[in-house]
C-alpha cells in the first residue's frame, strides 16, 4: 500500500513537471524566436530484496524519473512585417547579442530597433553583436537595412555585418530567460549556408493546439492520480483502525 502512495506520488510530481513545461510554452506563444520545449520521463525500477528465506520474491516497483525539458529548435512560422529592421535567421544559426557586462548571448529574436544612442539593440535593449563588434549608427544617417547576407547598411554606406552563430551540438544551448542561450561550448561562425531574411519576424515555434490539448491530458491525468492516492490512502486508515479494533 506504501509503495501504491509513493507511485503515486512520483507521478504527480511528474504530471506537475509537464503542466509547468506546457503553461511556459503556452505563455510565449506570441514571443519572437521562442523555441518551445517538452518533458523527458524516464522509468526507474526499485531494487528488490532477495534471500533464500523469503516465501515470496519481491516485485519491482516502478517509478516515474524525470530526465529533462529537450528544448524544439525547428523554426517558427515566419511573418512579414515591412519593416527593414526586422530580420530571421533562415538556417540553424542565432543572432549575437551582448549583456550589459559584456557577456555574449544567442537568440533567434530578430525585432532590431536603434536606441536613442544610435546603438542597434533587441527590443529588450540589448546590443546587436556585429562582426567587429556592437553595431552602432550616427544619428544623422538615415534609410537603416539589413542586406540578405546580413550587413547593416544606411544611407552613408556598411555600418558593420551581424555576428551570426552556430553550435557543432545545439542541443547543448540552455536558456537564460529573456529568450537568450547560452551555451558552454564556443560559438563557430554561421558560414555562409546560413541566410538573412529582412522585413520578417520568426515567430514562436509553439502550437497552440497542440500545447492545450496536451495541458488537457495532463489535468485529467493530474485527477485521476490525485483520486487514487486519495483512495489507497482511505484503505490504508481503514486498515490501521481495523488492526486496532481487533487489539482491543
Amino acid at each position: 500500500m506504501e509503495n501504491a502512495l509513493l507511485v503515486g506520488v512520483s507521478r504527480q510530481m511528474a504530471l506537475r513537471r509537464e503542466m509547468d513545461v506546457i503553461a511556459n510554452n503556452v505563455a510565449n506563444i506570441n514571443t519572437n524566436g521562442f523555441k518551445a520545449r517538452s518533458v523527458r520521463f524516464a522509468e526507474h525500477v526499485q531494487p528488490v530484496a532477495k534471500a533464500e528465506t523469503f516465501p515470496n520474491q519481491d516485485k519491482r516497483v516502478s517509478f516515474v524519473v524525470d530526465r529533462g525539458t529537450p528544448i524544439d529548435l525547428s523554426t517558427g512560422m515566419v511573418e512579414r512585417t515591412g519593416n527593414p529592421l526586422d530580420a530571421a535567421v533562415r538556417g540553424d544559426a542565432y543572432f549575437t547579442v551582448q549583456l550589459g557586462n559584456g557577456q555574449t548571448r544567442y537568440t533567434r529574436d530578430g525585432g532590431f530597433e536603434i536606441n536613442s544612442r544610435g546603438q542597434m539593440v533587441t527590443q529588450g535593449g540589448l546590443r546587436v553583436v556585429g562582426e567587429n563588434g556592437p553595431i552602432e549608427i550616427s544619428t544623422n544617417e538615415t534609410g537603416v537595412r539589413i542586406a540578405e547576407d546580413g550587413t547593416v547598411l544606411t544611407d552613408q554606406g556598411n555600418r558593420g555585418k551581424l555576428r551570426l552563430a552556430r553550435f557543432a551540438n545545439p542541443r547543448d544551448l540552455r536558456n537564460e530567460g529573456s529568450n537568450l542561450f547560452s551555451s558552454v561550448a564556443p560559438a563557430q561562425p554561421a558560414g555562409p549556408q546560413a541566410r538573412v531574411e529582412t522585413g520578417v519576424i520568426e515567430r514562436s515555434n509553439v502550437k497552440p493546439v497542440l500545447e492545450m490539448s496536451r495541458l488537457i491530458e495532463v489535468q485529467r491525468a493530474y485527477a485521476s492520480i490525485s483520486s487514487m492516492v486519495g483512495r489507497t490512502d482511505e484503505l490504508r486508515r481503514d486498515a490501521i483502525r481495523r488492526l486496532a479494533d481487533l487489539q482491543s
